[in-house]
């Protein structure tokens, strides 16, 4: 009895392995070999590996022979195991070995690029893909294998199969690798050594590992995605798996010799780590999939398409940017005529992303393929005129004078890779890299037909194919780069979502502990009936005033620590971190205090704070810098805050909670972070960049924890709705809205077309001198006049911003679709100098809200949600089309830290300068936000981006005040004077961007 039911269940056991082989064998043209032709001490198939090097290689072997006469293949062996163990199977495969005397031989030819080379591609049909079941791998046991898969009788994979119907599934062999597959001593599981790669499967998932480690030994997933989420989706007649084995509307199988040979020869990565141990990569399904499928299409289309790759965090997107860029630059098509000549990987970071930077250049075959251009612009302008395979630059280095004098480029043909795709690729520096990769020269002399040439260049170019990476995709960036569905509208020609990255485990749910609270407070008036409180501006005011009250401060402070003790600081064996995310600066540095007097007055000595935020901060008379609190520079923060020094070793102080306004709420990336205590309001991408500082994974860390105070959580599930599934449009923005934002700005009487003529026909003649640029400022005075003389301050205002919301929309249209009315371009770049010379508006007095007048008479903080907030399968809305243009006052604490600078100016100096003089920095604002700075202070931390806008607000203010010697030479002589106003109009310039 227990004998038969044994044997059912052994036969069960094999349904899947069976079936594996039986279709490897009839549709992929493997050879199935037995048990037997398994060697276990060299781990190889000796005798078919002489079979394909004695037809392919006879020469050589002929070599080989005369040599060493009947020891010839005792040689040929010895040698190849002594590769094999000291350069790994993937060396070995890619490189062959050589013997003396100067015999070579490959071991695994792979796919050419060109079709036109018949030698070639008869020696890739040579190659003899195998199979063998029940493989007894160990010399020391009788342990087996289910199946092994050789390339040449090489092992390059190993398989653990399980059937659903025994009730084992793929974590069961999983379970199998890490308790009885122990690679010490066996040559087949050795790491590097043997196969490279081992596979754990049922009929419905897989999972794989390129180590074995025992215990330690991590799998990940390699399934297709079920509907936005984890596992794969049903086939019909066919096992879910069936992706593994067979070709369908996957594309080629995995095991198939296209796609195996494909990933030995241009996907696998040995990574060297000096500080960790080494890690053979092996693509993911979805990184495989999406460059397998983003190359046949641009192999069958060519140049001048774009691919939107909506890809999570998690998904392993700089490999899958660096595989990409590689395999672009060898792409051809039937003619054996290269798709792309360059890959360009732009990136909107200041300092040129280190990892991917690495990534890409680990992956380089051909020493000098991959020029990153982390110098000058100079550099870049080398680089693409000489013809690099692969630049790796920012993209500001676009829009520098160097790239100005490239032209020729057009009958090459480039991929561009962006990183992180957002609203940068509609901006001046995105037009700048268009511009360098298409420019030729000029051949006419009309200047109607300079500025059609000019707009046709925004427009899509046949020689560049966007690839456009992004966890997040705004509506421009649907509409910019998605591919156009049967329903009209744009959609990414990728997916690995965010619900398929935490169901796999490769990112945290941030939404699943969630909890809110709510602020009471009664405030008793000391001041009855007072007209300054009454309506909207007023109330703002007594909140902001009670929310910095030390009473509302205090009783926060005391629920965030508690609730760290409680619940947090023993997540990841105690190095749990936390995060205060705080409303501004002046609520940062309260919390910091309240932060630091909670915790020595509790007697805490296991908790220390660090505070972060930008420029000078004066309260209650003192003045402090973020430098001055933490005790150590800007630069050491992140690493302060982790615990551990550049080169590995602790620091002695540990620091639990950072205090945050505005610095490290985005790309600031650290595993340890658990908590996050939420003092500010958020919406939109901007609540999904925040809250996603906590999803990051590590050993130990199984959950996070989330208190607001601010927000429902109602709306941040609205805010992660778009982007938990695929991100979709609900409708495509109406082009047309470019003609009612232009009929609406002539409405005002400022404009003169005959005016904008004349600037055009100066503007676009070629290079400006000065004479050039005095003649443009005369013309747009003029506008500027009229403008001046308007009493409505209103019209004013809207005015103001609709100019800027023109500039904003004609560049994103005019890159989307290919328009010909050059009377836009004209108004275009009037408006971008339009923009920096209109006057500021005055801003309404100040109203200082003091003890006296009010007073605090109750205050309490209570729970109000708690629980879940994490998204359902299905649960995502559409992002809205662009229809609304809307205006950025100062905020409260913008207008309290203005006064504060004013003071502090005439305290030094001696002078009686107003706040309305202070506001006439606003103008160098203008002036310095050009679309470059805007997408620079909108991808990049606060402290990277400042020396940047630094220094061009000090070359604007020095041009704008050359006729005030007063203001002019305190801007020159006094430097913290200067760097004052400077952080004030920096703040200014972060939250506009950032909140637009």
């Amino acid at each position: 009895m227990t004998d038969r039911h044994h044997a059912t269940n052994v036969h069960l056991e094999r349904v899947l392995q069976q079936h594996l082989i039986a279709k490897l064998v009839a549709g992929q043209g493997y050879d199935e070999r037995a048990p037997d032709d398994y060697d276990r001490k060299s781990a190889l198939d000796q005798a078919l590996m002489l079979r394909f090097v004695k037809a392919t290689q006879g020469d050589e072997w002929a070599k080989l022979e005369a040599h060493y006469s009947a020891s010839a293949e005792a040689e040929f062996f010895k040698n190849l195991e002594k590769a094999l163990k000291s350069r790994s199977t993937l060396d070995v495969l890619r490189n062959g070995i050589k013997m003396i005397p100067g015999i070579k031989f490959a071991l695994c030819y792979f796919k050419p690029a060109s079709a036109l080379e018949p030698k070639r591609i008869k020696e890739y049909e040579a190659n003899i893909l195998s199979v063998i079941q029940e493989v007894e791998y160990s010399q020391r046991h009788d342990g087996r294998v289910d199946v092994v898969l050789c390339v040449n009788g090489i092992p390059v994979a190993t398989m653990e199969l399980k059937n659903l119907l025994t009730g084992s599934t793929f974590k069961h062999a999983e379970r199998q690798y890490r308790t009885d597959r122990s690679p010490g001593g066996e040559p087949l599981l050795t790491f590097k050594r043997g196969a490279l790669v081992h596979f754990a499967a049922d009929e419905d998932n897989v999972s794989m590992t390129t180590r074995l480690a025992n215990g330690k030994t991590r799998f990940l997933p390699f399934n297709r995605g079920r509907e936005g989420g984890a596992g794969n989706p049903d086939i019909e007649g066919e096992f879910r798996v069936a992706y593994l084995y067979s070709d369908g509307e996957w594309g080629k199988a995995i095991f198939s010799r296209e796609v195996l040979l494909d990933v030995i020869g241009k996907f696998m990565h040995l990574e060297v780590n000096e500080m960790k141990e080494d890690v053979m990569i092996f693509p993911r399904f979805q990184q495989l999939h999406a460059v397998r499928k983003m190359m046949a299409h641009a192999r069958t289309h060519g140049a001048g398409r774009n691919y939107l790759i909506q890809h999570s965090a998690g998904s392993g997107k700089s490999n899958t940017i660096g595989w990409t860029a590689h395999q672009a630059i060898n792409l051809h098509d039937d003619t054996d005529q290269p798709i792309f000549n360059t890959a360009v990987i732009v990136t909107d970071r200041i300092v040129l992303d280190r990892q991917l930077q690495s990534t890409v250049s680990q992956f380089e075959q051909t020493q000098g393929v991959v020029k990153k251009i982390d110098g000058t612009s100079r550099q870049l302008k080398e680089a693409i005129a000489k013809g690099a395979r692969i630049i790796v630059t920012t993209i500001q280095k676009f829009s520098t004078e160097h790239l100005k004098e490239i032209s020729g480029q057009g009958k090459r043909k480039f991929a561009v890779i962006v990183d992180e795709a957002h609203g940068s690729q509609s901006g001046k520096s995105a037009q700048a890299m268009t511009d360098a990769l298409t420019r030729e020269a000029s051949s006419s002399d009309d200047i109607e037909d300079l500025i059609a040439e000019y707009q046709k260049q925004r427009g899509p170019q046949a020689n560049i194919s966007f690839f456009a990476f992004t966890a997040t995709p705004r509506n421009v960036t649907l509409e910019r780069f998605g591919v156009m569905g049967p329903d009209g509208l744009p959609h990414p020609f990728h997916l690995y979502s965010m619900r398929q990255a935490i169901e796999e485990g490769f990112i945290l749910d941030v939404l699943q502990n969630y909890m809110t609270y709510k602020a009471y407070y009664q405030l008793e008036k000391a001041i009855e009936d007072d007209p300054e409180l009454s309506g909207r501006r007023g109330q703002r005011k007594v909140a902001r005033f009670a929310s910095l009250h030390p009473t509302a401060i205090g009783q926060k402070v005391e629920v965030i620590v508690e609730h760290f003790r409680r619940h947090v600081m023993k997540e990841i064996d105690g190095q749990a971190k936390a995060m205060i995310v705080t409303q501004s600066r002046e609520h940062a540095l309260k919390y910091y205090f309240g932060v630091r007097d909670y915790i020595k007055t509790q007697g805490y000595t296991d908790l220390k704070a660090l505070v972060a935020f930008s420029g000078d901060l004066t309260l209650d008379g003192e003045t402090y810098t973020e430098v001055d609190l933490n005790g150590f520079s800007e630069t050491e923060l992140p690493g302060r805050f982790d615990g551990l020094k550049p080169d590995g070793t602790p620091y002695p102080e540990k620091y639990q909670i950072l205090i945050v306004a505005e610095k490290y709420q985005t790309g600031f990336d650290q595993p340890k972070l658990c908590a996050m205590y939420v003092d500010r309001k958020l919406a939109g991408l901007q609540a999904v960049q925040t809250l996603s500082r906590l999803n990051r994974t590590r050993a130990g860390k199984e959950r996070t924890y989330i208190l607001d105070f601010q927000n429902a959580m109602e709306d941040i599930q609205a805010a992660f709705r778009p982007y938990y599934e695929a991100t979709s449009l609900e409708a495509m923005s109406d082009p047309n809205q470019v003609y009612e934002l232009e009929g609406r700005l002539f409405k005002f009487g400022f404009l003169d077309r005959a005016e904008i003529d004349r600037f055009a026909q100066t503007f676009y003649k070629g290079p400006l001198d000065g004479g050039d640029r005095a003649r443009l400022e005369g013309l747009v005075r003029q506008a500027v006049s009229r403008f001046e003389a308007e009493d409505d301050e209103g019209n004013q205002e809207e005015f103001r911003q609709l100019v800027r919301s023109y500039m904003r929309f004609y560049s994103f249209v005019a890159q989307v679709i290919r328009l010909e009315d050059t009377g836009l371009e004209k108004l275009y770049s009037y408006s971008s100098w339009l923009s920096r010379l209109l006057p500021n508006r005055v801003l309404p007095p100040d109203i200082e809200i003091t003890e006296d007048m009010l007073r605090l008479q109750a205050f309490r903080v209570e729970q109000k949600e708690e629980g879940s907030a994490s998204l359902s399968p299905g649960d995502s809305d559409p992002l809205q089309a662009i229809k609304e243009f809307g205006a950025k006052p100062y905020t409260e604490d913008e207008k309290k830290e203005l006064s504060e600078i004013v003071k502090a100016f005439n305290d030094r100096h001696g002078t009686d300068f107003t706040e309305a003089d202070m506001i006439r920095f606003e103008q160098v604002n203008r002036e310095v936000l050009t679309d470059d700075m805007t997408e620079m202070l909108r991808n990049n931390p606060p402290d990277v981006v400042y020396a940047a806008f630094r220094d061009a607000f000090f070359q604007g203010a020095i041009r704008m005040f050359q006729r005030d010697n007063e203001m002019r030479n305190i801007v020159l002589t006094d430097a913290a004077a200067r760097d004052k106003a400077t952080r004030h109009f920096f703040g200014r310039a972060l939250r506009e961007v950032r909140e637009s």
